[in-house]
C-alpha cells in the first residue's frame, strides 16, 4: 500500500517503447486486420441493421403518417441517449454540466473553482502509478488499547466484546514474531512465553506468564503480557511495564554484547530490540493516557532516534497525536514535513492532520455565504484541497468527525482507507477537531465535494491509486458484529439523467398509446383535463 513502490518500475516502463504484440505471424496479419475491422464497425452494422428494420415497418406502423406526432418523443429519446451516452464517457451530466456552468451564472448564482490547474497533476500521475503492495494489506494500529485496562473494561460494562477473533489471531501472529525466536529453546522461561503467545484462552496466557516469572524472574515478555492483560487500569498497565523495561534493558545488553557470535545470536538481538522498543512505546502510551503529556513526546522523539529503522511501528502517529494534545503545531507540522512525503505510506492519521493544520488557519473565520459571494481564498482553497485529499484517501472519517455516526472502540488491526482506520483516528483525533474553531463547520461545507472530483468510473481515482474494493469485507472480519461497517459512497446517476429518462420515457409510451388507440386516449385527456381544471377552480 506504499505510495512509493514501483517508481523504478513504472519510470522504465514510459520510458521504453511499445513492444509488438508477440504472436502476430506476417502470414495471418490480414486476418487479424479483417477481425479488427468487423469489430470496430460491431456498431455500426447494428445502426444500419435498426434503420433496415424501420424502413421495412414502416408500413404496418404507418411511420410517415405519424411522423410529426412522434416528433417529441422521437427527440425525447435521442436527447437520453447523448445524456446516458455523454455520462458514461465523461462522468457527469451534460444537462447538469450546462445548467452549472452557463445558466447558473446567468441566474446570478456563483461557483467558485476549488482547484488549481496544474498544482497537483504531477502528484497524481506518479502517486497513481505507485502501488504494487497487496491492496487490502493489515497493519497494527499504533494507538491501540489495552486489553485488561480498556478493551475488558468494555466488555464488562457493555457485555458486548469489541474484539473480533480474527483480529485477535492476528494479534497472536504479531506477538510471536516479535517476542519469539529461535534460541527460545535455551531459557526455559522464554519456552513458555512462546506457548504462552498460541494460548486462546486469555486465563491460560496470563498463568504462563506466572510460570515463566517462576522460572526467571527477569522474564521482560512476561511482564509484557501481564501489562496488557491482567492489569484492570493504566497505572497498573505503567508498574508492570516500568518492571518489564528494566529486565528488557538488561537482556538486550547481553543480547548486543554476543551479536556477532552466530546467526542464532543476531536473531536473538533482533528479538530483544523489538521487545525493549515495545516496552517504550507503551510506557509512552501509558504516559499519555495518564496526562504526562511531555514525557509521552520525548520518549517517543528518544525511541525514534534510537532505533530509525523501525519506522514500519508508525511511531510518528503516536508523536502526532501526543503534539497535537500540546497544541504544538509548529513541531506537529514539522513532524509531517518529514513523513508526508510521496514515497512513504500514506495514512488517515498523515492525510486528516495534514487537512486540520491547513483548515486552522481559515476555519474561524471562515462562512459558505461569503465564500459563495466573494469566492475563495488562496488560503481557503489550500484547506478545502488538503480536505478533499484526505477524504478521498479515507472517505469514512467525516461520518465520525461530524458525529453523524457513532464510534466504537477501535480494533487492535486496521485495514488503511478502511472503516477500521476511520475510527481508529476519529476515536483520538476527534477532540483535536473540536478545539480549533471553525474546523468542523469547514469539513461539513466541503467534504462531499470530494466524489464530484474524482472520475467515473471510481477505479479511475484523483489524487490516489483507485479505491480498493476488497476494504469492506475485510472491515468486516476487523470488526465487530454489532457496528454497521461503513462502505465506500457510490457515485449515483445525477438527478438531471433520472429526470431525463422518466420524461423521455413516459413521453415515449403516451405517443405509443395515443398511436395505438386514438379515441380511448382522447377520452382520458379530456377527463384528465376536466380533472385539472376542477382543482384550479377549487383552489
Amino acid at each position: 500500500m506504499a505510495d512509493g513502490d514501483g517508481l523504478g518500475e513504472a519510470a522504465t516502463a514510459t520510458a521504453s517503447p511499445p513492444a509488438p504484440a508477440p504472436g502476430l505471424s506476417p502470414s495471418h496479419g490480414w486476418r487479424e486486420r479483417l477481425r479488427a475491422g468487423l469489430a470496430g464497425t460491431g456498431a455500426s452494422l447494428w445502426f444500419v441493421a435498426g434503420l433496415g428494420l424501420l424502413y421495412a415497418l414502416r408500413v404496418p406502423l404507418r411511420l410517415c403518417e405519424n411522423l410529426a406526432a412522434g416528433t417529441s418523443s422521437l427527440i425525447s429519446g435521442l436527447i437520453f441517449i447523448f445524456e446516458w451516452w455523454y455520462y458514461h464517457k465523461h462522468g457527469t451530466s451534460f444537462i447538469e454540466q450546462v445548467s452549472v456552468s452557463h445558466l447558473r451564472p446567468l441566474m446570478g448564482g456563483t461557483e467558485s473553482s476549488i482547484s488549481e490547474p496544474g498544482s497537483s497533476s504531477s502528484n497524481r500521475e506518479s502517486e497513481t502509478s505507485r502501488q504494487n503492495l497487496s491492496e487490502c494489506k493489515v497493519w497494527r494500529n499504533p494507538l491501540n488499547l489495552f486489553r485488561g485496562a480498556e478493551y475488558r473494561r468494555y466488555t464488562w460494562v457493555t457485555g458486548k466484546e469489541p474484539l473480533t477473533y480474527y483480529d485477535m489471531n492476528l494479534s497472536a501472529q504479531d506477538h510471536q514474531t516479535f517476542f519469539t525466536c529461535d534460541t527460545d529453546f535455551l531459557r526455559p522461561s522464554d519456552t513458555v512465553m512462546q506457548k504462552a503467545w498460541r494460548e486462546r484462552n486469555p486465563p491460560a496466557r496470563i498463568k504462563a506468564a506466572y510460570q515463566a516469572l517462576e522460572l526467571n524472574n527477569d522474564c521482560a515478555t512476561a511482564y509484557v503480557l501481564l501489562a496488557e492483560e491482567e492489569a484492570t487500569t493504566i497505572v497498573d498497565a505503567e508498574r508492570l511495564f516500568k518492571q518489564a523495561l528494566k529486565a528488557g534493558e538488561t537482556i538486550y545488553r547481553r543480547s548486543q554484547q554476543c551479536q556477532h557470535q552466530s546467526p542464532q545470536h543476531e536473531a536473538q538481538l533482533r528479538r530483544d530490540t523489538n521487545v525493549l522498543v515495545y516496552i517504550k512505546r507503551r510506557l509512552a502510551m501509558c504516559a499519555r493516557k495518564l496526562g504526562r503529556i511531555r514525557e509521552a513526546v520525548k520518549i517517543m522523539r528518544d525511541l525514534m532516534k534510537e532505533f530509525p529503522p523501525l519506522t514500519m511501528l508508525n511511531i510518528h502517529e503516536n508523536l502526532l497525536e501526543s503534539l497535537l494534545e500540546l497544541q504544538a503545531y509548529a513541531d506537529v507540522q514539522a513532524v509531517l514535513a518529514k513523513y508526508d512525503d510521496i514515497s512513504l505510506p500514506k495514512s488517515a492519521a498523515i492525510c486528516y492532520t495534514a487537512a486540520l493544520l491547513k483548515t486552522r488557519t481559515v476555519s474561524d473565520k471562515f462562512s459558505p455565504e461569503t465564500a459563495s459571494r466573494r469566492g475563495l481564498s488562496t488560503a481557503e482553497i489550500n484547506a478545502v484541497e488538503a480536505i478533499h485529499r484526505a477524504v478521498e484517501f479515507n472517505p469514512h472519517v467525516p461520518k465520525y468527525l461530524l458525529e453523524m455516526k457513532s464510534l466504537i472502540l477501535p480494533p487492535e488491526h486496521i485495514l488503511k482507507r478502511g472503516d477500521s482506520e476511520a475510527i481508529a483516528y476519529a476515536f483520538f483525533h476527534l477532540q483535536h477537531w473540536k478545539r480549533i474553531e471553525g474546523a468542523l463547520n469547514l469539513l461539513q461545507c466541503t467534504w462531499e465535494g470530494t466524489f464530484r472530483m474524482i472520475p467515473y468510473p471510481l477505479e479511475k481515482g484523483h489524487l490516489f491509486y483507485p479505491y480498493p474494493s476488497c476494504t469492506e469485507t475485510a472491515d468486516r472480519e476487523l470488526l465487530p458484529t454489532f457496528h454497521h461497517v461503513s462502505v465506500y459512497p457510490k457515485k449515483e446517476l445525477p438527478f438531471f439523467i433520472h429526470f431525463t429518462a422518466g420524461l423521455c420515457s413516459s413521453t415515449a409510451m403516451i405517443a405509443l398509446l395515443t398511436h395505438q388507440f386514438p379515441e380511448i386516449m382522447g377520452v382520458f385527456a379530456k377527463a384528465v383535463s376536466m380533472i385539472s381544471r376542477t382543482c384550479v377552480e377549487y383552489l
